[in-house]
């Protein structure tokens, strides 16, 4: 099943759950599938198990020990078991990215549709600038993690972005804008942290100081592109796990270098010099 499949699976249950209200409630997403929430003591690294019993009741059980937003987030992945039909497959902690078993990482992308349903979570990524301080704020407004407002975000904004999360210094996942997909940017799992990347710098311990101007090519594979570039970064200690922001201060991309003068014969023809560059960009520096 892909991630549109189980992402039109979710926002239709979601349209039988009535009208939305901020942040969602996971307990009514639990009693449309007949369903209670009960908090226990749980293993460390076990986020929530459930079960349907003899008298038809769905139980779903989470760990006491973890934040809110975690509890919040296994509620709904619990409720995705049910509802697409997948069998639990916990043999790896739900925090990691490096081993997901395919029908968890199904039941992350519906659980994260429930708690950042697309008919409001959309336009709100519209009116905000590009930085983390904005994906932290839709954070807080959702009750939801970083990581999966910052994934949703990239993947709905119309800008040129991308967010990668990675896990012990290596690319475990990336989110990507449709703008940059059709650029054809691609960010390669299991690539080492860039060096000198601002990402790499923030795992070793420097501060974050806001978004810093990037090179493109030291994440993009094959990129013979320019553009001015931003990264910004939060980096979760607990588990070794970097978030990044990727993008773009530009509307439009220069053609790949290797076209650019075939594109600027045909666009232009032979013209006198004139010190301007006339390829398109407009440019929209967030801050």
């Amino acid at each position: 099943m892909d991630e549109l499949s189980v992402a039109m699976k979710a926002r239709d249950f979601i349209a039988k759950c009535g009208p939305l209200a901020l942040p969602v409630s996971v307990d009514a997403y639990a009693a449309q599938v007949g369903g209670t929430v009960k908090q226990e003591v749980l293993q460390e690294n076990e986020d929530a198990w459930s079960v349907r019993l003899s008298n038809g009741k769905y139980r779903i059980c989470v760990n006491c020990a973890h934040d809110s937003r975690r509890q919040r987030f296994s509620v709904c992945h619990e409720v995705a078991h049910e509802v697409l039909g997948i069998a639990a497959d916990h043999t790896s902690p739900r925090w990691s990215f490096a081993r997901r078993p395919p029908g968890e990482i199904a039941c992350d992308v519906f659980a994260a549709e429930l708690l950042l349903p697309f008919k409001v979570f959309k336009p709100r990524v519209d009116a905000v600038d590009m930085n983390f301080a904005a994906i932290s704020g839709l954070a807080d407004e959702f009750d939801a993690s970083l990581t999966s407002t910052g994934s949703r975000f990239a993947t709905f904004s119309r800008e040129l972005c991308a967010f990668v999360l990675s896990e012990g210094g290596k690319v475990r996942y990336c989110a990507r804008s449709t703008s940059l997909r059709d650029a054809r940017a691609w960010v390669r799992t299991g690539m080492d942290l860039p060096s000198d990347s601002y990402s790499a710098r923030v795992r070793a311990g420097v501060a974050v100081s806001g978004p810093e101007q990037a090179e493109p090519d030291q994440w993009f594979e094959d990129w013979e592109r320019d553009g001015v570039f931003y990264e910004d970064v939060r980096h979760l200690g607990a588990w070794d796990q970097t978030l990044t922001l990727l993008w773009f201060d530009d509307e439009d991309l220069p053609p790949p270098r290797s076209e650019r003068k075939r594109w600027e014969e045909e666009t232009f023809g032979l013209r006198e010099l004139d010190g301007k560059l006339p390829w398109p960009g407009k440019s929209k520096r967030r801050k």
